[in-house]
């Protein structure tokens, strides 16, 4: 039954994924993987406060596991990363790698804290 969970929970999330990247690359029109950054930080968000609280395994496995595991992506991070670097755009490739990993945290950190408050 884990397993029909975690399918579920990644049958929103990675769709979820595209549909946000696609609409904040359009709109801001730059080189910089807004979308990517966005949907990770948000992800990481999202299961710290699952995590943060006493959340059934159901919801564990259906919205940590599937759903942030379907919205996140750290391939992408790194294929967008080095794409930013041979392009020659160091600073922005330099800051996608500290911004995503510092942000990513933070916003763990803080949803770890707030599910903790909120189901506690």
């Amino acid at each position: 039954m884990t397993g029909l969970w975690v399918a579920l929970g990644a049958a929103v999330g990675a769709p979820t994924r595209y549909l946000v990247d696609r609409a904040l690359q359009r709109t801001h029109g730059t080189s910089f993987p807004w979308g990517t950054f966005t949907v990770n930080v948000v992800a990481s968000f999202v299961l710290g406060i699952v995590l943060g609280g006493a959340s059934p395994s159901a919801v564990v496995a259906a919205v940590g596991t599937g759903f942030c595991g379907g919205l996140s992506t750290w391939s992408t991070l790194g294929y967008e990363t080095v794409r930013l670097a041979e392009a020659g755009e160091r600073a922005h490739s330099l800051f996608n790698v500290v911004m995503s990993t510092f942000a990513g945290l933070g916003a763990a950190s803080l949803g770890l804290i707030l599910g903790a408050a909120l189901w506690s």
